[in-house]
C-alpha cells in the first residue's frame, strides 16, 4: 500500500481539515501539518530567538515578545511559500492564515487583534509578494536525484559561462567553492562560514566580501538567506545566473574610473576580446585552486582557467584558449610563458597541451624553456619559487584564531557576564571587576570550573564558576543575568534572616 504525501485539498476532510473547504489542487503534507498544527517541531524556531548586536559580533537574545513574532513571521513566510509553489491566490492564503483554527495563521491573527484587520491585510499582501518573489527564482526538488540533476545543471553553466577579468576569475573561484558545498549538502541550499569559504576558493576573507557583494549576488549566481552567527555558519542559495545580471549593475572599479563607455556610433570597442561563451572543467579548477602555487602573486587565476581548458579540449591554439579560457590574449600569452617556464605545458607548432603530470604540479624540462626555471615537483616547489608558499596555513591559523576568540565571546555571553571597568594607570590597562555578592573562594571549585560543595566535598551539578571566578547557577530554564541573580540572592538571604 502506498502512502501519497500530499493531501487533496479541492476535496476537504471534516476531520482532517476542520471543515474547510480550500480551493487548491494539493499541498504536501508537511504544509498541511504546518497550517493546522504549527510549528511543531520547532524547525522555524531557529535563530527567532536571538539576533546579531551592533557590532555585528556577538549574539543577544531577544525578548519574549520579539522571538514569537519572529517566529510567527517565519511560519507565515513557509506558509506562503507553500501555497504560491501550489499555484494558489493571495485569498486563499488569507482564508488560511484567518481562520481561527489554523495553529499555523496565529500570528496574522494576532497582528488583526491588535492591530486592526487592514494591517493584517496589508502584512498577508507583503507576505505573498515576497513568496511569490522567492518561488519564481527558485526549484522545487521532490528527490535527491532531481537536486544533484540542478547542481549538473548548473556545473554545466558555470563552465561555459565567460569569466572576464581578475575579478570574473576570482568570482569563479568563490563559486566553485560554494557548488562543492552544496553537492556535499545535497542541493542548492547548504550552509557555510565566510572563512571556510574563502579557505575552499583560496582567497582573503575580505575578497571574498567583494566579490559576493559585487558580482555573485547583482548577477544572480548566489543569494545569502540567512546570516551566520554563533556556531552555525550562513545559509546559501546557488541560482542559474540572470542573463539581464551581466549587462546589469557595475563593478566598483567602473564607480572609480574617468574613463567613458564605448561609443557605438563611433564604432568603440565593438565585441569583446574574449568569445560569448566557454568550455572549462570547473573540477579540476575546484581541486587546484586551494593551493598556494594559484595565489594571487603566484600562478594566478588565470592559470586556473588556462589548465581547466586544456583538461577539457587538448591542443588548443592560443586564440581558442582566448575563447575557452576567457583569458585575454595579452594574459594567455603571458601565462603560457609561466606555466612552460615550469614545465606543466608543452606546445607542438601553434597549438598547446598539458604535461603528462601537470595536475599534480609536476613539469617536464623543455628544451626552449627559460634556464632560469627548473621543471616544477609539486605545486608546493611552485609556490616556494613564487614565494607564496604558506598562504594557505597562515590564513586558516588566522582563522582559527577569529572562530577561538568569537567562541570565547560566545561563552562569556552566556556566562552572562557584565561589563567590567578598565583604566588606564601608568600606561597600563588595568581591569577592575564589578563587584558581585556571588563570589566564592577558590578552595570551593576545581580548575576545570566545577563548584564544591563544603560540607560534602562533592561537585555541585547545578552551579559553575565563570573563567572570571563567580559563581553562576546553570539550569535549562534559568537565563536570568548577573543583576537578577543578585538581586534573588539578596531577597532569599532577607526572607530567610527574617524566619529565622
Amino acid at each position: 500500500m502506498t502512502h501519497n504525501t500530499h493531501h487533496d485539498l479541492s476535496r476537504p476532510n471534516a476531520s482532517q481539515f476542520n471543515g474547510v473547504v480550500l480551493g487548491y489542487t494539493q499541498l504536501p503534507s508537511a504544509a498541511t501539518d504546518l497550517i493546522l498544527l504549527g510549528d511543531l517541531t520547532g524547525r522555524y524556531a531557529t535563530g527567532s530567538y536571538s539576533r546579531l548586536s551592533s557590532d555585528g559580533r556577538t549574539v543577544i537574545p531577544r525578548g519574549d515578545r520579539q522571538g514569537a513574532a519572529e517566529h510567527g513571521h517565519r511560519i507565515t513566510a513557509a506558509i506562503a511559500c507553500h501555497v504560491a509553489r501550489a499555484g494558489g491566490s493571495i485569498d486563499q492564503l488569507t482564508q488560511l492564515l484567518l481562520h481561527p483554527e489554523h495553529e499555523g495563521g496565529r500570528h496574522t491573527r494576532h497582528i488583526a487583534l491588535r492591530s486592526g484587520q487592514t494591517r493584517a491585510l496589508d502584512y498577508i499582501r507583503r507576505i505573498w509578494n515576497s513568496a511569490s518573489k522567492t518561488i519564481s527564482t527558485t526549484i522545487a526538488l521532490s528527490s535527491r536525484h532531481d537536486a544533484y540533476e540542478i547542481l549538473a545543471a548548473l556545473r554545466d553553466r558555470i563552465e561555459t559561462t565567460p569569466w572576464r577579468g581578475e575579478r570574473g576569475r576570482t568570482a569563479l573561484r568563490v563559486l566553485r567553492a560554494h557548488l562543492n558545498f552544496a553537492e556535499i549538502a545535497g542541493g542548492p541550499l547548504h550552509h557555510a562560514s565566510e572563512r571556510q569559504t574563502a579557505e575552499e576558493a583560496g582567497v582573503s576573507r575580505t575578497t571574498l566580501r567583494v566579490i559576493y557583494e559585487t558580482v555573485l549576488r547583482p548577477r544572480g549566481w548566489l543569494r545569502r538567506l540567512r546570516v551566520g552567527h554563533g556556531r552555525e555558519g550562513s545559509t546559501w542559495y546557488l541560482g542559474n545566473g540572470n542573463i539581464a545580471g551581466h549587462g546589469g549593475p557595475a563593478l566598483l572599479s567602473r564607480f572609480r574610473s574617468t574613463q567613458f563607455p564605448p561609443d557605438p556610433a563611433l564604432g568603440e570597442w565593438t565585441t569583446s576580446e574574449t568569445a560569448t561563451t566557454a568550455d572549462i572543467d570547473s573540477t579540476v579548477l575546484g581541486n587546484l585552486m586551494g593551493h598556494d602555487a594559484f595565489a594571487h602573486h603566484g600562478l594566478g587565476s588565470a592559470a586556473l582557467m588556462i589548465i581547466s581548458a586544456l583538461h577539457v579540449h587538448p591542443d588548443q591554439t592560443v586564440i581558442e584558449l582566448v575563447g575557452t579560457s576567457s583569458v585575454s590574449r595579452a594574459t594567455t600569452y603571458r601565462t603560457l610563458k609561466r606555466l612552460a617556464d615550469h614545465g606543466l605545458v608543452q606546445h607542438t607548432g601553434e597549438t598547446w597541451n598539458l604535461a603528462p603530470r601537470a595536475l599534480e604540479g609536476f613539469g617536464i624540462p623543455l628544451p626552449d624553456a627559460d634556464n632560469s626555471h627548473t621543471p616544477a615537483e609539486g605545486w608546493a616547489n611552485i609556490a616556494e619559487q613564487h614565494g607564496t608558499w604558506g598562504i594557505a596555513a597562515r590564513r586558516k591559523a588566522l582563522h582559527t584564531a577569529e572562530r577561538a576568540a568569537y567562541q570565547e565571546a560566545l561563552s562569556r555571553l552566556g556566562e552572562h557576564r557584565s561589563k567590567a571597568v578598565v583604566i588606564v594607570r601608568d600606561g597600563r590597562q588595568v581591569l577592575i571587576p564589578a563587584p558581585r555578592p556571588d563570589e566564592i573562594p577558590p578552595a570551593w571549585h576545581t580548575p576545570d570550573g566545577r563548584v564544591l560543595d563544603p560540607l560534602t566535598g562533592r561537585p555541585a551539578t547545578d552551579w559553575r564558576v565563570a573563567t572570571d571566578g563567580r559563581l553562576i547557577l546553570i539550569t535549562p530554564s534559568d537565563q536570568r543575568s548577573y543583576d537578577e541573580l543578585a538581586a534573588a540572592h539578596a531577597e532569599a538571604l532577607s526572607e530567610w534572616e527574617s524566619v529565622a
